[in-house]
C-alpha cells in the first residue's frame, strides 16, 4: 500500500454533522494554515467498537483544541445517519452530541483517496495527523475490530509539535515534557547513555 506520509492530503468536501448539530458542507483544505487535523476513519455507524472510539475523541476534545488540532470523524454513512446517531442516547448504543464534525462519506471517495476503504465496502480504522501546511505527518491503520488509542494521538500531536519547535527527534515513549534527542551522532550516543536502561 502506497503511504500518504510526507504527501500533501488528499482534499475534500463533504456534507458533516456540526457539533450544534447542524448539517453543513465541511472543506479540509480550509483548515490549511489555521490548524492541525486528527482525521480518522471507522467503518459504520451504528456497529459497535466504533462508538467507544468517537466518545473517547469527544471526551478528550479540549485537550485536541489547546494544541490548536481539529478532529473530524469520517464513514461510509449518510449526514443523515451521523445525525440520527448522535441523536441516539449513549445508553441505547448512540454517541450522543459529540463535539467535533462527523463527515459523510456515502459514495466511499475520502476512504478510496485515504487508502482505507476495505472491499469496497467499509473503511478501516485510518488515522492520519495532518500539519497546518496540509501534509500527512502520521498515519494508522487498524482492522476493524480493533480499538485505536485516543491519547496515543494525542502523544503523536505532541511529538510532532515539539519537533517544529525545537528541532529534536521524539525517542520510543517520548512524552510531553521528557527529554527528547538531537538528531546527531552526539545527541543520539548522549540520550542513550542517560534513557536506554528504561527503553
Amino acid at each position: 500500500m502506497e503511504t500518504l506520509i510526507q504527501k500533501k492530503a488528499p482534499d475534500f468536501s463533504a456534507d458533516a454533522v456540526m457539533p450544534n448539530g447542524e448539517i453543513t458542507n465541511l472543506t479540509l483544505s480550509d483548515f490549511k494554515g489555521k490548524k492541525y487535523v486528527v482525521l480518522f476513519f471507522y467503518p459504520l455507524d451504528f456497529t459497535f467498537v466504533c462508538p467507544s472510539e468517537i466518545i473517547a475523541f469527544s471526551h478528550r476534545i479540549a485537550e485536541f483544541e489547546s494544541r490548536g488540532v481539529q478532529v473530524l470523524g469520517c464513514s461510509v454513512d449518510s449526514q443523515f445517519s451521523h445525525f440520527a446517531w448522535r441523536k441516539t442516547a449513549i445508553s441505547d448504543g448512540g454517541i450522543g452530541e459529540i463535539t467535533y464534525p462527523l463527515v459523510a462519506d456515502l459514495n466511499k471517495n475520502i476512504a478510496r483517496s485515504y487508502g482505507v476503504l476495505l472491499d469496497d465496502a467499509v473503511a478501516l480504522r485510518g488515522t492520519f495527523l495532518i500539519d497546518k501546511d496540509g501534509i500527512v505527518r502520521h498515519a494508522t491503520l487498524n482492522d476493524l475490530p480493533l480499538g485505536r488509542n485516543v491519547d496515543e494521538t494525542l502523544r503523536l500531536v505532541d511529538a510532532l509539535q515539539h519537533t517544529e519547535q525545537h528541532g529534536e527527534v521524539c525517542p520510543a515513549g517520548w512524552n510531553k515534557g521528557e527529554q527528547a534527542m538531537t538528531p546527531t551522532a552526539a545527541g543520539v550516543a548522549t540520550y542513550l547513555k542517560e534513557k536506554a536502561a528504561a527503553l
